[in-house]
């Protein structure tokens, strides 16, 4: 991984989190590198999931690619610390996942394509980690912003850990809530459309190979 990536050995959430700050870490205004929107912008047609799978910096390039998505973006999620930097997430010490935000028009991709997309392209059996990336930060989650979405998300885990028994992984421990309690912390600037500012990072890809079949 690059200098600027983490690897922490945490593997629970913590019970004593650090301080934090008063203010995000990212100020607007933030244009998307791809898109060209702030990022802050509100999409009238939109609506918004945050996934959780590992690097986000893959993750965020996995959904800019797709048609259908308005926006992305990267940051902290399912902590305690309020504006926690990269680097305190690192620590272990905040609770937070790296997260990614997804904004799509429902009417031009479906949410069950946003749900395929994330359960197949990385390990949600991989508790508090994704391969050699170790730590609370890493671990696979779904933040809902509508019943419908909290419906799927739920199905499908259930259809792919049926996928999953049959190829010979172990039970997902993708958690789902609804977003309501959770607030979702922008990254560092650096951080946002990662590898389109960087084409030549990397991010690693933790897929088991399964695909998520329909119905």
């Amino acid at each position: 991984m690059p200098d600027i990536s983490c690897t922490d050995q945490t593997s629970a959430l913590p019970t004593h989190t650090l301080p934090g700050r008063d203010t995000p870490v990212l100020a607007m205004p933030f244009f998307h590198r791809v898109f060209g929107d702030r990022l802050d912008r509100h999409f009238e047609q939109g609506e918004t999931i945050y996934l959780a799978m590992g690097c986000f910096w893959g993750a965020e390039k996995l959904f800019w690619q797709a048609d259908g998505v308005l926006q992305t973006a990267v940051g902290f999620m399912g902590g305690s610390t309020p504006h926690p930097t990269y680097r305190e997430v690192c620590t272990g010490q905040t609770g937070h996942a790296e997260t990614v935000r997804v904004s799509y028009d429902p009417d031009s991709i479906a949410i069950d394509e946003i749900l395929r997309l994330f359960y197949e392209n990385h390990d949600p059996t991989q508790g508090m980690r994704q391969g050699n990336d170790v730590g609370t930060q890493y671990r696979s989650a779904i933040w809902c912003t509508t019943a419908q979405q909290y419906l799927r998300a739920i199905a499908l885990r259930g259809q792919f850990q049926s996928q999953l028994l049959h190829a010979g992984h172990g039970a997902i421990t993708t958690t789902i809530d609804m977003q309501l309690d959770h607030e979702f912390h922008l990254a560092e600037a650096e951080h946002q459309q990662y590898l389109d500012a960087n084409p030549n990072g990397y991010c690693p890809v933790h897929a088991t190979g399964v695909c998520l079949s329909g119905d």
